[in-house]
């Protein structure tokens, strides 16, 4: 009995043990970040986002291989490394005994290992789940991936180990005493922090009684004597000197990459940026522990509350601009008096001529004697996982119906990423119909939509665009900042096969002649909620509803026409991957863009308002309900979106308190898409009332699969709310999930419906 109190009292007495308690206790902002990234590799945080998935198959240069698991293992050795680096110099003095130790930082960094080796571990085994149940990789492909994790980790750690293994020698016998020196000459704030933390060490001691050496062997503490108060304050001051090279160090790196951020190379795998991000961060929390002691928390509120009084005084302010509109002319007035005027009567019937020589360019492609169907495409947000899905449905669609599909669609609407697909494949059928060497339904476009265009951006949110007024770029006769609108941007065109990189103008004339559809794009005005039509034709006309009511005056505009409100700026010249851009403006990600007007107005993701597409449809039907009654046999809305309208009604099962607080926000957060396919079928409803010819709905939608275990378990969320991953980043799984789920029984069933409906 004796012995195994002894083992235990040894145990509880032992330096990892009693670092691993003293981090609970006292190192909050630590173990915060171990918990953020724990939560994520587990899939406890951000698996709507799809967060989980840049951890367990990192991509670096479109490929996950051994490189980009050598990157991630290289910045989580780096993160592991601040933190023993931010606990020595805030809890080192706890435990003096440390000082008498030769290479005392590095036996400290030994003790203190026991999360990280946890972390290691456990990140492991998520990986090889993830990548064996999802990924469809080998054996050997598998060995590499975490050959590179390993290696990366490992010889980052050597690297690090050697220079302490230096410094600690060198620093402590030649230099510390010259910065001592110093410090006592001239840095009083430090010299103080230094002799409170001696204070300590004389009389709050850890106990420790056992402590692991460099062969892994268990040594006691030899607690002899005390050490004398300049020997305390010199490994003080050496391992802040050590912590301010390698923080620089790190700071440098992000900086220096920022630089070529836009070179394929330098972007990192965005799972890499946020442990960089991490490291940063524990880095300066160790930097305020050192300098300002037991004010260091309140410190850091005051600096919080500075710059961000600051920042609303736009000290600050940086405003993401589309690019090709002139940001120098006086800005519009955005006043409910001047967009009313903007949108008079006159002026809609004025844009509603314009686009009827659209529509009878459109009629005149079919015998006389013949009246087609009129298809509307509404496409549904959702980031890449929409692109792909959308992309994939035009082609099977188009494809299954000999062309049919497209030459009788007059509109596309949608949100974000479904509208990134649907106006890739239009360009496709574009270049076909010019005779270019283009095949639109080829298999290396849905590998190209799908390739990761993540990286550069998560890199840029690191970087904070820190080079942006340093870097600018020409476009349309007007420069702009090389901020991380124009990244995403650029990566867009490269995913499109720099297909689309031109003015909205220039889909005027094949738009009016009925050679592809008109395309609208409905992005949100964040400062009243309207929508901003952004389309190569005038669209006033989709406010024309307004001109039935006798108390237009006190009515309040549902969108407004972007060609109408910056005709004086250069509408025409804004870059069509700019306003792509502003229809898939998700929170964090992509920046929202500041328009020229006064106030200035911003834009954010066309989904708030309608993440499908229909309301707009709607809209553009009653504005010709007549000419299209008239020259149709009926309508067709196709509805392609990537969650299913009718999904799984979930259980609600027993709540934390945590989620009883939040629910009023979550309920209406998760329930986002069933408000509006609400709205939408009521929409539709309505139209049925005033439009006298049949309304068909075709609806073909992406169904998550019954995916394995731990892609269930990260899933969960998304499953819950039929949504589809949100984030600019696919996993192999996904895309084949994606491009297998247009063959689903439902959906061969639409497609049938669709062909039948086309050949009446």
């Amino acid at each position: 009995m004796r012995s195994v109190y002894h083992f235990f009292g040894s145990l509880w007495h032992s330096f990892p043990l009693q670092l691993l308690f003293n981090n609970l206790r006292r190192n909050h902002v630590l173990i915060l970040c171990w918990i953020i990234l724990f939560a994520m590799i587990t899939g406890n945080f951000g698996q709507y986002l799809g967060i989980p998935y840049l951890f367990l198959d990192p991509e670096y240069l479109n490929k996950v291989n051994f490189t980009s698991f050598f990157i991630i293992g290289i910045t989580l050795a780096g993160f592991t490394v601040a933190f023993h680096i931010t606990g020595y110099i805030s809890d080192g003095h706890r435990f003096s005994f440390v000082g008498a130790l030769s290479r005392p930082f590095t036996k400290f960094a030994l003790n203190n290992s026991i999360i990280p080796v946890l972390f290691l571990a456990t990140y492991i085994y998520y990986i090889l789940s993830f990548q064996t149940d999802n990924q469809y990789v080998s054996a050997k492909q598998l060995f590499w991936n975490m050959a590179g994790l390993i290696t990366g980790f490992a010889l980052m750690t050597l690297i690090f180990f050697i220079y302490f293994w230096l410094t600690n020698k060198d620093i402590f016998k030649y230099v510390v005493c010259r910065i001592d020196e110093k410090i006592k000459q001239n840095v009083q704030v430090t010299r103080a922090s230094a002799m409170k933390k001696l204070d300590i060490a004389r009389k709050r001691q850890v106990r420790v009684d056992y402590y692991l050496d460099y062969d892994l062997r268990v040594k006691k503490v030899d607690d002899s004597g005390f050490y004398d108060r300049n020997t305390i304050i010199q490994v003080f001051d050496q391992n802040h000197l050590n912590l301010v090279i390698i923080e620089l160090f790190i700071v440098g790196l992000v900086l220096v990459l920022g630089l070529f951020k836009d070179y394929p190379t330098f972007q990192l795998p965005a799972a890499a940026s946020t442990i960089i991000f991490l490291t940063i961060f524990v880095m300066l929390s160790g930097a305020f522990s050192y300098w300002f002691g037991g004010w260091a928390a309140t410190t850091a509120i005051v600096i919080f509350l500075i710059v961000n009084t600051l920042a609303g005084k736009d000290f600050f302010s940086k405003q993401y601009e589309a690019f090709g509109l002139d940001y120098l002319k006086q800005p519009v007035p955005y006043s409910h008096e001047h967009l009313k005027a903007l949108n008079s009567p006159d002026q809609i019937e004025h844009d509603r001529e314009h686009s009827l020589e659209m529509l009878n360019n459109w009629r005149a492609k079919f015998p006389e004697d013949q009246k087609p169907k009129m298809i509307f495409l509404c496409v549904s947000g959702g980031g890449k996982r929409a692109a792909l899905w959308t992309l994939t449905a035009l082609q099977v669609a188009d494809s299954l119906t000999g062309g049919e599909l497209f030459n009788k669609s007059i509109m596309i609407s949608g949100a974000s990423g479904g509208l990134i697909g649907a106006s890739f494949f239009r360009e496709l059928k574009f270049r076909e119909h010019l005779g270019e060497e283009i095949h639109p339904y080829a298999m290396r476009h849905r590998q190209s939509l799908s390739s990761d265009n993540l990286n550069p951006l998560i890199f840029g949110l690191l970087a904070n665009d820190l080079f942006v007024g340093f870097n600018k770029f020409e476009y349309a006769g007007n420069y702009y900042h090389r901020d991380r609108g124009y990244t995403f941007e650029e990566q867009l065109n490269t995913i499109t096969e720099k297909l689309m990189d031109k003015p909205v103008s220039a889909y005027v004339e094949p738009e009016q002649q009925a050679l592809i559809p008109m395309l609208v794009m409905s992005p949100t005005i964040i400062n009243d909620g309207r929508k901003l039509y952004i389309a190569a034709q005038p669209l006033s006309y989709m406010n024309s509803v307004m001109i039935a009511y006798p108390d237009y005056d006190l009515s309040k505009l549902a969108g407004i026409d972007y060609q109408l409100l910056f005709n004086n700026h250069g509408a025409g010249h804004l870059r069509f991957l700019s306003a792509l851009r502003m229809s898939a403006t998700f929170p964090y990600i992509t920046p929202n863009t500041t328009l020229p007007t006064e106030p200035s107005i911003q834009i954010m993701d066309a989904g708030i308002s309608d993440n499908f597409g229909i309301s707009d449809a709607v809209r553009f039907l009653y504005a010709f309900k007549d000419w299209i009654a008239e020259n149709t046999s009926g309508v067709i809305v196709l509805s392609i979106r990537d969650s299913p309208k009718l999904g799984q009604i979930v259980e609600r099962k027993s709540q934390t308190i945590l989620d009883a607080m939040t629910q009023p926000i979550s309920t209406v957060y998760n329930n986002f898409e069933n408000f509006q396919d609400i709205g939408n079928d009521t929409y539709i409803g309505f139209a049925k009332t005033w439009f006298p010819r049949p309304i068909e709905r075709i609806d073909l939608q992406y169904q998550l699969e019954s995916y394995a275990p731990i892609l269930s378990q990260m899933d969960s969320l998304r499953q819950n709310n039929a949504r589809a991953s949100l984030s600019w980043r696919l996993t192999t799984r996904e895309k084949q999930s994606v491009v297998d789920n247009i063959q689903s029984p439902n959906n061969r069933t639409q497609l049938e419906k669709l062909k039948k409906l086309l050949e009446e």
